[in-house]
């Protein structure tokens, strides 16, 4: 998406429920165990450049310029290798007439490896035109990456440096997730309002699965048999089978004493135990939490920033990472009980996150 929709208030018995975590102040002490280390890595839209940060102490190590309005990032399966995507498309935003925008340069487009020892970007791949979102292929030799302008899904041979195919599947494609066992690769097409199922083999899309208003991202339970998909105008996650690639239910998410915006669901990540699910809500400045077993909204940690998109989480479990594009920065926050520790502030746009280990 370059860049609403109405929801139902919760039944008053479960606002009631929701637990709300206040926003201490900006700046808090963070832990700095030796087992809460990490490193931060996160695509910084406007400013062109990957920002390397401290997982603890929120300390920014480096800026590592890279192209074009850099959003989804992934690190390599070996975690030696950043992927960023890059695009020549012009920023837009909700309510924005594209045909007045300036022309694309496509030129622009690709997906960009940074190398982590010297932090550095190493090359840029080919990508198909205004690449947003990615995944890796389980033995690491493939990237799979969403065409919104072009309504298709490129295949990126990593030995090859080429896209080896573009797949045709749905309108404006934007989440893109490998099944654990990578036999399935599941787009999300915003426009549709449809998860689209494409088998890895034959490439051919073997399901085209009904959600929410304009989903965005997918995240697989612990256990791969549950797909949860955040759907923005929705204000739910839509739920499917990932045995049958059918529709399986809706979990509606609200933000009790919030009327401006309702929830917006964005980014998701799962805790370490696999027990919760953790998700951004754009413009409703908060992050909401799903008991996956209940599969019910347990509480809210608001005023996170201004529009968190991107979500992380320490590869010890015990922190979680927003990027909040419009304020600027990038908030960390204590996993177990809610408290935004710290919000770092970056400039720019920060869009994409992910967490590494500290090698």
């Amino acid at each position: 998406m370059r860049s609403g929709c109405t929801s139902r208030s919760a039944p008053l018995a479960f606002a009631l429920a929701v637990t709300l975590w206040s926003s201490p102040h900006a700046g808090s002490p963070a832990s700095n165990e030796p087992g809460d280390r990490a490193v931060l890595y996160v695509s910084n839209e406007t400013a062109g450049t990957v920002v390397i940060l401290d997982g603890s102490t929120g300390a920014v190590e480096a800026q590592v310029p890279v192209g074009k309005r850099p959003r989804g990032v992934k690190l390599s399966r070996d975690g030696s290798r950043l992927f960023v995507a890059l695009s020549g498309s012009p920023i837009g935003g909700p309510g924005v007439d594209e045909s007045k925008l300036p022309p694309a340069d496509r030129s622009a487009d690709g997906i960009g490896v940074i190398d982590l020892a010297s932090r550095k970007l190493e090359r840029i791949y080919p990508s198909g035109p205004d690449p947003e979102a990615f995944d890796v292929s389980p033995d690491g030799k493939l990237l799979y990456v969403s065409n919104e302008d072009t309504a298709a899904m490129a295949v990126v041979d990593l030995d090859k440096g080429a896209v080896t195919r573009s797949v045709s599947i749905c309108g404006e494609p934007e989440g893109v997730t490998v099944a654990p066992d990578g036999r399935v690769v599941y787009v999300t097409c915003e426009a549709d309002g449809v998860v689209a199922a494409i088998d890895t083999t034959s490439l051919r899309v073997t399901a085209q699965v009904p959600t929410a208003p304009r989903p965005r991202g997918i995240v697989f339970s612990r256990d791969a048999r549950t797909i949860f998909v955040t759907c923005e105008n929705g204000a739910a996650l839509s739920v499917i089978d990932a045995a049958t690639n059918k529709a399986s239910g809706k979990i509606p998410l609200a933000i009790p004493g919030v009327s401006e915006f309702p929830a917006r669901p964005m980014g998701a990540v799962l805790s370490s135990d696999g027990g919760q699910l953790f998700v951004t809500t754009g413009r409703a400045k908060a992050v909401v939490t799903v008991d996956m077993k209940t599969r019910q909204q347990t509480s809210v940690i608001q005023d996170v920033g201004a529009r968190p998109w991107g979500i992380a989480l320490s590869p010890d479990g015990r922190r979680l990472y927003t990027a909040n594009g419009p304020s600027g920065d990038v908030s960390f926050i204590d996993a177990a009980t809610g408290k935004i520790e710290r919000r770092v502030s970056i400039g720019g746009s920060p869009w994409g996150v992910v967490a590494g280990p500290r090698h």
